[in-house]
């Protein structure tokens, strides 16, 4: 953290403001899921399977991960300006070529050119810890990534409305709409927060085995990985689960899915609240804890064909409040290990958890295929969440051994 000059909207020569940072990481939320309920749609306007228009979940979080290893060390560089306007310009320019798409294999390389905004999340991030101190980063990022939940939270509510009401292209031209404001916010707000380092972009890269040999720095990224696989897996899933297993329309299945975000923000409203008090680890013990319960239920529920569509959507809503109070407190791990590597660490720590979420988005489609009930699905997001608990323990057991 450096001396800044306090914020002042709509100024860029200084900091940037919370709705401005909350905005900047919703738009890549909101990207990532606002045409969710209509991929059953999609795949009958391409004709194609379901399986291949999930793709576009699975591809363009693949593609998110490669991205943030690099935009984490170009923003170190560069700065965090000018990375986030040239990546949201980019945004614009694929979001238009999906509308324009003539072809399913054309839609999917656009929508994978569209993982750019990816650095809406991961600078907005390093941006807090430029801002505060590491006793304030949780903090203020369960507050910023609150606010942000908001953002999504209506995403599939409005995808499956426009789907039903105009097809699905009419989700990805609000997500253009959103852009561009999004975009004219950030040039006339969004003030550099970080002094450019001056090294090349091979010598920003070579910091990573600092971050690499740390256990401390593989422990948080685990955590945050596996918890939020949760997530990820589900939203491979839980389009067939409500179309095929419960019969829902695309906007039934945009209304539920905003159960797991309200949850989200309900939890980030509790890591805001608690984790300057109680301190990073045990809050991401704490968040963890809830979603194992809330899988372990789902399992067991399935398990005894208890399952109801209310029960599995409500349930994912209680796994959304777990991952709201572990993920802010865990990022905020990862960019603890090396302050002065912030950008760094947040992209490394990023493609990590979004390079997970890529393999189990595609895993649960492939273990879903036609005829499947819900049971593979929430036996992986069981798996991702027992995962997340023991990587904390892991953490937590290395620091009392060190006396820290």
């Amino acid at each position: 953290m450096r001396d800044l000059p306090p914020p002042h909207f709509l100024d860029p020569a200084t900091p940037p403001s919370v709705l401005t940072l909350t905005l900047l990481a919703g738009v890549s939320a909101l990207s990532m899921n606002i045409f969710l309920p209509s991929l059953p749609s999609m795949a009958a306007w391409y004709g194609v399977p379901y399986a291949t228009m999930q793709l576009s979940v699975a591809l363009y979080l693949a593609l998110s991960a490669g991205l943030q290893i690099l935009i984490g060390p170009v923003s170190d560089r560069f700065g965090r300006r000018k990375v986030v306007l040239g990546a949201l310009v980019l945004f614009l320019i694929a979001t238009l070529a999906v509308l324009l798409a003539p072809t399913a294999e054309t839609f999917l390389i656009a929508r994978m050119a569209q993982a750019v905004v990816a650095a809406g999340m991961v600078l907005s991030r390093a941006i807090v810890r430029d801002m505060v101190s590491d006793a304030r980063a949780a903090s203020m990022i369960g507050y910023v990534t609150m606010g942000m939940s908001l953002v999504p939270m209506v995403g599939p509510v409005i995808g499956g409305v426009l789907d039903d009401l105009f097809g699905w292209q009419a989700s990805f031209a609000f997500l253009l709409i959103c852009g561009l404001a999004v975009t004219w916010l950030c040039w006339r707000d969004l003030g550099e927060t970080s002094r450019p380092s001056g090294l090349g972009l091979g010598a920003q890269v070579a910091q990573y085995p600092r971050l690499l040999a740390s256990q401390r720095f593989w422990g948080y990224a685990l955590a945050a990985a596996l918890s939020s696989g949760c997530f990820f897996a589900y939203l491979g899933g839980a389009p067939y689960v409500g179309t095929a297993i419960f019969g829902l329309t695309s906007s039934q299945i945009g209304l539920l899915f905003a159960l797991t975000a309200l949850g989200y923000a309900g939890g980030n409203f509790l890591a805001g609240r608690f984790s300057e008090r109680l301190g990073m680890n045990r809050m991401v013990l704490w968040g963890g804890s809830v979603t194992v319960l809330a899988c372990g239920i789902l399992v067991l529920c399935s398990l005894g064909s208890l399952m109801t569509a209310p029960l599995f959507f409500g349930l994912t809503g209680v796994m959304g409040l777990g991952n709201g109070i572990c993920l802010p407190n865990a990022n905020a791990g990862i960019l603890s290990v090396r302050p002065e590597l912030a950008g760094t660490a947040s992209g490394l720590g990023g493609a990590i958890v979004i390079g997970g979420g890529a393999g189990l988005a595609a895993l649960a489609g492939h273990l879903l295929p036609p005829g499947a009930t819900e049971l593979p699905l929430v036996l992986l997001m069981l798996g991702c969440a027992l995962g997340s608990v023991l990587a904390i323990l892991w953490v937590m057991a290395r620091a009392r051994a060190l006396g820290m």
